[in-house]
């Protein structure tokens, strides 16, 4: 393996995250489960339901089709309308989550991406792997951040 994040590590890290997302759907839900399709009374906010879909939106894209390479079929603009219940969200992280560690079963963080990468201002010269790995971490729990403020909104906490 060449230097960076290792496998081992990226995958307790998005695995943390996960598990910290559902736990929050989880506490939602003691409120009533409709709760967890409810957007909160602000502009341009996100359910909770649709922000952890969004996570797995996150995780298909980057893990998918840009480590591994695999053709994806993302609607990333029906992940922030999307609804349903725990049994169907805890489904659906799980669903991903055996998706991501397949993805990531030939990762190597000094490599670059077998799959399509775009640019962004400020990135480096070079995409490795392990830029994307880190990339993904960083959004799972800016997300996280997002649904523990959610909770708190949608439950006077």
């Amino acid at each position: 393996m060449s230097e960076g994040i290792d496998r081992a590590t990226a995958q307790w890290y998005v695995e943390t995250a996960l598990v910290r997302l559902l736990a929050k759907a989880d506490e939602l839900v003691d409120g009533g489960e409709e709760l967890l399709s409810r957007q909160p009374d602000l502009e341009g906010a996100n359910s909770v339901f649709a922000i952890i879909t969004h996570c797995c939106g996150v995780l298909e894209h980057w893990g998918g089709e840009v480590i591994a390479g695999r053709e994806t079929n993302r609607d990333r603009a029906s992940e922030f309308t999307a609804t349903g219940t725990i049994d169907q969200l805890e489904e659906r992280v799980s669903a991903q989550l055996r998706r991501w560690r397949a993805d990531l079963a030939d990762f190597d963080a000094g490599e670059v991406p077998r799959g399509p990468t775009e640019r962004y201002e400020g990135e480096p010269d070079v995409i490795t792997q392990g830029f994307v790995v880190l990339h993904v971490i960083e959004e799972l729990f800016q997300h996280l951040g997002h649904v523990d403020l959610t909770v708190d909104l949608l439950t006077g906490s």
